[in-house]
């Protein structure tokens, strides 16, 4: 299979509308389009075709019990696959939707069992992504959609990224340009009678708290062995070839704690990367090659490590690195998305210092 990638950066453009129409073309055929959103690239097919649903899984090798989320352009089509939207949610829809955010409601008979690994619930997102709204309206249809990437590999935030895993597996990728957040969109179970957070996001635990008074973690964000309610929370993800370690622990410490961590490893045999902050990159440039330091931003700038951790693992398979050290951040905020992926990709293996 050749695959196509179509620019839509500029969705004014008779080319991108005609790139948006030909994508919906092949969703309603069944077929799989990579497209942009603001939290990272989605693999998507239509939401409502079992059989297109099962692509996903092959493409991606991704386990059947693992759930997919529903893209969404309008309320219209969240009533169309959502059996219930309690008062939690709508407080939610109207807080951040348009937004990365994806609620778990009860789902309605017409959602496939495909979707949800066979839970009576399904995950509901309405991206912010214009580019995304779009797709989706061309389609007429909700979209399912993970990452669009290897099962258990870092998540692309570019085109680019996409077209390394998914070349000849998919007939089109859409080119929307850079992915704003870089992290996967805060996934909350709106079910019960408390919020419960599935996987954190660039909507916080703080920015919910205000709007609802309170949201509660799931224990499966500490590694618990659960069974899986949304993507992400079972099995090893966002992970590079070479093994990851993650330094934890006072900024200021850090430098000397990478250099000690990096002369061992050497010493051992090793080719280290490390993916770390400005500052840590920095001061470790009389040990480690240009080519094996990718700085993710200062330290403390959440947004930006967000922004860049997955793009920077991607490409540690680029070089001979056979040893990764990752600099951990705060879990505050949005730290505690970037530190749940950083957990996820490093398989929990994590010094303290």
């Amino acid at each position: 299979m050749k695959t196509e990638v179509l620019n839509i950066e500029n969705l004014k453009g008779d080319a991108a509308k005609a790139a948006l129409a030909e994508a919906g073309r092949l969703l309603r055929a069944g077929q799989l389009v990579a497209f942009p959103t603001e939290t990272v690239y989605g693999l998507g097919a239509n939401g409502l075709d079992g059989a297109a649903c099962a692509k996903i899984y092959e493409a991606k090798g991704r386990p059947s019990d693992n759930p997919l989320i529903l893209h969404v352009a309008d309320r219209a089509m969240v009533e169309e696959i959502a059996e219930d939207i309690p008062p939690m949610a709508e407080k939610l829809l109207a807080a951040f939707l348009p937004g990365p955010m994806t609620l778990i409601l009860k789902r309605k008979a017409v959602v496939p069992d495909r979707i949800t690994g066979g839970l009576a619930t399904v995950g509901v997102r309405m991206p912010e992504s214009a580019a995304a709204r779009a797709m989706i309206r061309a389609a007429g249809v909700p979209v399912a959609a993970p990452s669009a990437n290897i099962s258990g590999r870092p998540s692309p935030t570019t085109a680019a990224s996409v077209l390394r895993d998914m070349d000849g597996r998919i007939p089109l990728i859409l080119d929307g340009g850079p992915c704003r957040f870089g992290v996967e969109s805060t996934i909350v179970d709106c079910t019960g009678p408390v919020a419960v957070i599935l996987r954190p996001g660039a909507i916080t635990r703080e920015m919910l708290t205000e709007v609802l008074g309170g949201a509660r973690l799931d224990p499966a964000l500490v590694g618990a062995n659960v069974t899986p309610k949304a993507p992400g929370m079972k099995y090893k993800h966002y992970a590079p070839r070479a093994p990851l370690t993650l330094l934890e622990g006072e900024p200021t410490k850090m430098a000397a704690a990478f250099r000690r961590q990096v002369r061992q490893l050497q010493k051992e045999g090793h080719t280290v990367g490390i993916l770390a902050s400005d500052e840590v990159c920095a001061a470790l440039a009389d040990v480690i090659p240009s080519e094996l330091r990718k700085p993710y931003g200062a330290q403390g700038d959440l947004s930006a490590i967000a922004a860049h951790i997955y793009e920077a693992l991607i490409a540690f398979d680029d070089t001979n690195a056979d040893a990764l050290l990752g600099e951990g951040t705060t879990e505050r905020g949005l730290g505690l998305a970037i530190m749940n992926r950083l957990h996820k990709a490093s398989g929990f293996h994590s010094i303290q210092i």
